[in-house]
């Protein structure tokens, strides 16, 4: 059986009914030229060279308007292929489900597995308990998709699984309303118009809650419950949430000018009234099932001697939790609110439900007790009365200024002057001070003000609406300890715990000493936990993917190490991007890649942009994600992975140091490549994108370094040819034993999953594609890079494949690969119509009118070429 076939008959079934729909809407002359490009492209990707040349040629001469219809047309399909490869993934799931078989990695395979080799049964229940996983959406997304068209491709993936439900006699009525959704999607302005507010990222951010985790969360738990207690005989505790969520929107301020402190206070309060709007519906609902009459007496002692002590009890939850809204709406608008008697601990919302609870068991109705409320108590331990805990996010050098302004006003001198243990012995002093540190009106300029502003919005917050204050770019333990001696001295009753974000790849490499001393410094002395964020997409920018997974590897043995000796649990936050060039990519196999002892069954990751709408945007989709990641670290903690063997290592500093060196001779020391890498992609043009709310560059001017890992990724996966993801590759792997090298391929997860990657990374790139972009928009000079450039590429492909053992870069993943060759006859036109839109975009003499049209033919060239490739940044 072919279980591909009903994906291909989805696709080409959408893609004859866009056909009708651009029929309808431009006319059959337009769609007869689409159909005559896609002929040209199909025969071109195959190898014909005229149909090559006949294509250019024709691209290259079409107006503005008629391009950006054909651009539109090979956009659509692609949306449209991803939604019907988004719905095969369903269908596949209810297959197994049907055919009552457990799927690969799901709670239910990975329980039995781990007691067929031996894992004893009550050891594998106290680890579901323990484990300790939150996913952290951050606040920079790259979804380029509007929410508007977002709903609509969710309404078509819902028609489609319909039709595979249908009768013969229903099928017509579901084409017609595909055909409606389509002709929308077609009659849509798919663009961004308006940068969006910090703000506006965070209110998009919890639309993923409201509309799908909120019903999501509970029927995981049952589906784990269901699997849990079949494996052990236990089912799982109401109060257990073995994966939470955080946040990064609107508490992230690292170089993003536009977050300021009252964008955090507004940001938890929303996110707050949504919480209380969510429960006071469950509850409401509830109260309307609950009109049994029989309670227990501790029920009847707190409601009286009514007929219906459930509903008169659910009255007063439902009312306080209007007052929470009402509290909450008002501290969004800076008006005053009272706290007075509001929600604002988890265990006042828990109480007076438990108690109804356990009143339904003891009276006979465990049926119903095993209901909606059970659903509402797994949600109020999962999301608490905020969905999510707001990290905040700050550079360490804005820590540094402010400490400056402090002391030198009190006449100490510059903060910034002084050696590292000199800020040691003097932040560790001030800690154990009781008087203020920083008087009162101190006059500063408007950076120092924000971070003062920023300490004193977290001491105002609710307990529970933050998370964790990250500081990126940290090196040493003073920029730890000025973060919580700033805490100390604005007041905050419960402070955030400090987290250091280890990014670049000396920050990496020192990471363990620098934790290491922080450990033996009074503050941090005797602790039992510890976190420590990890930063995949700057690393791999500083270093190349290969050199910086090798130092994020290390980092973690050594962290791990560090904090065993001195008795604390290590937590681990992996700042992972969506794409491969920034860590991206399947992360059950990511973290069944892990350094043995990283995991201990606690783990936390970033998810942001269009992955948080591939992994939670369907419902059937969300919770397999949720069971396969708990699954992932339940085995990586209680099946941790081999040490890898000494010969191994030393393969991998000499592979990687040769990887780095191959890749900062391009991108740093190559006179000629900035200047080559801002003609070739449209990485000046990126901005105009209205996709996140944080600016391109960290700081004006500069080169590489002043970008931030998603404009530089983003903008080589439009050219495609994804060059941060390979540079240097194939110059280390010259230079490593092969047959050893084979051997760590057939052997170690970390080095199997690493080169698994970057092979689908290297079958996505298209060089060819590359050259046409030089062609249009590279001066003749620059010639000789690009050349340099796919001889690398070239060399990196033969290297992975001769390791791999593989005659084709994809040959272990069909599926993969022939969702790709299918692809790129579509995404090619929109490449080639991106050259041509950025050759007459950055040409002069336009008039008004003709430079919006260019801007948005681009722009609708950036969406669907990242609709083929299925990622932006």
């Amino acid at each position: 059986m072919d279980t591909q076939q009903p994906l291909r008959d989805n696709v080409r079934l959408l893609g004859q009914l866009l056909g009708h729909v651009i029929t309808q809407q431009e006319g059959a002359q337009r769609f007869a030229q689409v159909e005559h490009i896609r002929h040209l492209a199909k025969q071109a990707r195959q190898g014909d060279s005229e149909s090559w040349n006949a294509l250019t040629s024709y691209l290259s001469a079409l107006p503005t308007d008629e391009a950006k219809v054909v651009c539109r047309a090979f956009s659509q399909f692609l949306s449209l292929a991803n939604i019907a490869e988004q719905h095969h993934r369903i269908r596949r799931r209810r297959t197994y489900m049907k055919d009552n078989i457990a799927q690969p990695g799901s709670s239910g395979a990975v329980l039995e597995a781990l007691l067929q080799s031996g894992q004893n049964s009550e050891e594998l229940y106290q680890s579901i308990l323990d484990l300790d996983i939150e996913l952290v959406l951050t606040a920079h997304p790259t979804e380029v998709n509007r929410r508007t068209l977002l709903q609509k491709h969710n309404t078509i993936a819902e028609l489609l699984t319909e039709l595979d439900r249908s009768f013969v006699n229903e099928k017509e009525q579901i084409y017609t309303q595909l055909a409606r959704i389509i002709t929308e999607l077609w009659a849509s302005d798919e663009l961004h118009r308006d940068k969006p507010t910090p703000l506006d990222e965070a209110r998009a951010g919890l639309l993923i809650f409201e509309n799908r985790l909120w019903n999501v969360i509970p029927k995981f738990l049952r589906q784990l419950d269901h699997n849990l207690k079949a494996a052990t005989g236990h089912s799982l505790p109401l109060d257990v949430a073995p994966i939470r969520f955080g946040s990064w929107m609107g508490g992230d301020r690292d170089g993003n000018p536009n977050v300021h402190p009252i964008t955090t206070r507004h940001a938890w309060a929303m996110a707050r009234w949504m919480a209380a709007d969510l429960y006071w519906k469950e509850i409401d609902l509830l109260r309307s099932e609950l009109s049994i009459k029989k309670g227990s007496k501790a029920l009847h002692r707190l409601v009286g001697d009514v007929r219906e002590p459930y509903r008169a009890l659910l009255r007063e939850v439902r009312d306080k939790l209007d007052r929470t809204r009402i509290w909450a709406a008002a501290v969004m608008n800076d008006e005053w609110a009272s706290r007075e008697d509001i929600y604002l601990s988890i265990e006042d919302l828990l109480e007076p439900l438990q108690l109804c609870f356990d009143s339904l068991v003891e009276t006979g109705c465990t049926l119903v007790a095993q209901g909606r409320l059970s659903d509402i108590i797994r949600r109020i331990s999962v999301f608490g009365l905020t969905l999510v805990r707001m990290d905040i996010r700050q550079e360490a050098s804005r820590h540094t200024d402010a400490m400056t302004a402090v002391t030198q006003f009190l006449g100490l001198g510059s903060y910034d002057q002084w050696s590292e243990e000199s800020k040691q012995a003097f932040l560790v002093r001030e800690l154990s001070e009781r008087r203020p540190l920083i008087p009162h009106g101190m006059p500063v300029d408007t950076e120092v003000q924000d971070v003062f502003d920023t300490f004193r919005e977290i001491a105002k917050a609710p307990s529970g609406s933050l998370g964790a204050y990250v500081i990126s770019m940290a090196t040493h333990p003073s920029d730890v300890l000025v973060v919580k001696l700033f805490q100390r001295a604005f007041g905050v009753k419960n402070p955030l715990r400090v987290v250091p974000l280890f990014e670049t790849l000396d920050d990496l490499e020192h990471a363990a000493d620098s934790v290491s001393n922080l450990l033996k410094l009074p503050p941090y002395r005797g602790v039992n936990e510890l976190e420590i964020m990890l930063g995949y997409s700057d690393s791999a920018k500083d270093a190349g993917r290969l050199a910086a997974s090798w130092a994020l590897y290390k980092a973690q043995e050594r962290l791990v190490k560090v904090c065993t000796k001195q008795g604390v649990k290590l937590r681990l936050f992996h700042g992972r991007g969506g794409t491969v060039g920034r860590g991206g990519g399947p992360m059950s196999l990511a973290i069944r890649s892990q350094p043995p002892g990283s995991i201990q069954g606690s783990l936390r990751v970033t998810e942001q942009g269009e992955i948080i709408q591939a992994k939670f945007g369907l419902e059937d989709i969300a919770i397999r994600t949720l069971d396969v990641m708990c699954m992932a670290v339940l085995e990586a903690t209680l099946k941790p992975a081999s040490e890898p063997k000494a010969e191994w290592r030393e393969a991998m500093d000499e592979l990687a140091l040769k990887a780095l060196d191959g890749y900062r001779s391009i991108v740093r020391e190559h006179p000629d490549f900035v200047t080559y890498f801002r003609a070739l992609t449209p990485e000046r043009e990126l901005g105009a994108l209205n996709i996140g709310s944080r600016p391109a560059k960290r700081r004006a001017g500069g080169g590489v370094e002043s970008l931030r890992a998603i404009p530089w990724v983003f903008a080589w996966t439009q050219t495609r040819l994804l060059l941060p993801s390979w540079l240097g590759i194939g110059y280390g792997l010259s230079m490593v034993d092969l047959e050893l090298l084979k051997q760590m391929h057939q052997d170690w997860p970390f080095f199997a999953s690493t080169f698994d990657l970057i092979s689908m990374v290297l079958a996505k790139a298209l060089p060819d594609i590359v050259q046409y972009y030089e062609q249009q928009l590279v001066e003749e000079s620059l010639m000789g890079l690009g050349e340099q450039l796919r001889d690398r590429y070239q060399l990196a492909a033969a290297g992975v494949k001769e390791v791999s053992g593989r005659a084709a870069l994809l040959s272990h993943r069909p599926v993969l690969e022939r969702s790709i060759s299918l692809r790129n006859p579509y995404v090619d036109p929109i490449n080639l119509l991106q050259a041509e839109f950025l050759k007459r975009y950055r040409q002069k003499g336009w008039s008004e009118n003709e430079h919006q049209q260019l801007q948005e033919a681009l722009m609708l060239s950036i969406n669907g070429i990242a609709q083929g490739m299925r990622n932006t940044g």
